[in-house]
């Protein structure tokens, strides 16, 4: 079954990633796993650590001669930083005087200690850091590769930032990938943009931080993924589960599940029509491409709903775990909004699921296996 695992520190050495359960022969092309990697790093809002970072992936298993051979694929992504925290983060020789005692509220930071009996904070955010979805990233872009084969696409794009909303809608992916290449949110509406920008300018003065909503969307999409049979085998299940673990993800909504809960049951449900041409199809999806757990075939659509980022430029009030003293909470580099980076990594967690569930129902340990599979059962709907 497909499978990944990430390690690494967001200042240590590396990020790593393993990715088992690929079959044979897809062919991989490096360059668009390290445009993931670009994407993920873009953004208005982001803060310093993007200019030092420049992401790249290096390969270390599972391809050969730009191929899977079906055995697990390592991924490395060296952190630039390193040299500069080797002191506070090696292995065996650390500095001890650099602890940090100070939790940041919103963050793992006292949690974490609670559960793993910690005096050093940072034993604790160095991994839960939003650096960690770089390797997940990697790991999406890895699997587009895959999902290439079956002709699915997919585009995420900021809809608000803060109080400020987009007023247009734009249905096709292919308009909106257009849009936004020349957006600095990942945003389709360039006056609401204006807004933002303008919004996020004033915040960072403030020394505050911003979230918002993200919007990811399928051009296609295979029926029949999912199922209804057992809860853990629901599509909407796997998706909502995969997209709260991105940090700062707070709310998952799948087409239009909030305005939908304040309609009528007429207003809402998608109504079924037939011709040869088409053969079924929608007019509306309201679903956003899942009915009973299960693809329908309509464009999957989905929204993250992103809360603003706790590290602060003008820290919250804590307390020093080693003193109980009212104190300033730990500041660290920081961004003011990391929204469209979200969705990016809200792309390679969809990427991953949608990937895991092809390869569920149709299998094969070579992709010429998987593909006949594939083109099999679309023939017989």
């Amino acid at each position: 079954m497909l499978n990944f695992h990430t390690a690494g520190e967001s200042h240590g050495k590396a990020l790593m990633s393993i990715v088992e359960g690929l079959p044979a022969d897809i062919e991989v092309d490096v360059n668009i796993i390290n445009d993931y990697l670009e994407r993920r790093q873009q953004g208005y809002g982001r803060g310093n650590r993007m200019k030092i970072e420049k992401d790249k992936v290096e390969i270390i298993s599972g391809i050969r001669n730009g191929k899977t051979i079906g055995t697990p694929v390592g991924m490395m992504i060296k952190n630039k930083d390193w040299k500069n925290w080797k002191e506070i983060m090696d292995i065996y020789n650390i500095d001890i005087d650099d602890e940090v005692t100070k939790p940041r509220p919103g963050h793992a930071d006292l949690a974490g200690v609670f559960k793993y009996g910690q005096k050093d904070i940072r034993n604790i955010l160095e991994r839960a850091s939003a650096r960690e979805t770089a390797a997940r990233v990697a790991v999406g872009g890895l699997l587009y590769n895959f999902l290439k084969y079956f002709d699915i696409n997919l585009i995420s794009h900021v809809i608000q930032i803060g109080s400020i909303s987009i007023d247009k809608t734009i249905d096709n992916i292919e308009d909106i990938q257009k849009i936004i290449k020349s957006s600095k949110l990942n945003c389709i509406d360039q006056n609401k943009e204006k807004e933002m920008v303008d919004l996020i300018n004033k915040v960072k003065k403030e020394g505050n931080s911003l979230g918002g909503i993200v919007e990811i969307r399928t051009n296609r999409m295979i029926p029949g993924l999912g199922s209804h049979s057992t809860w853990n085998k629901r599509l909407d299940q796997s998706i909502s589960a995969a997209m709260m673990s991105i940090p700062s993800v707070k709310g998952v909504e799948i087409g239009n599940a909030f305005s939908n809960a304040v309609k009528k049951g007429s207003k809402v449900h998608d109504e079924i029509y037939y011709n040869d041409d088409k053969g079924y199809y929608r007019k509306t999806n309201n679903a956003g491409g899942i009915e009973g757990g299960i693809t329908n075939g309509e464009p999957l659509v989905i929204r993250l709903a992103v809360k603003p980022i706790p590290t602060l430029s003008k820290p919250l009030k804590t307390v020093d775990i080693k003193t109980k003293k009212q104190e300033e909470a730990f500041k660290e580099r920081a961004d003011v909004t990391v929204v469209p980076s979200v969705g990016v990594i809200g792309e390679a967690m969809l990427i991953y699921i949608l990937s895991k569930k092809i390869l569920i129902k149709f299998g094969g340990d070579n992709i010429k296996e998987t593909v006949r599979n594939y083109k099999n059962y679309i023939n017989n709907l």
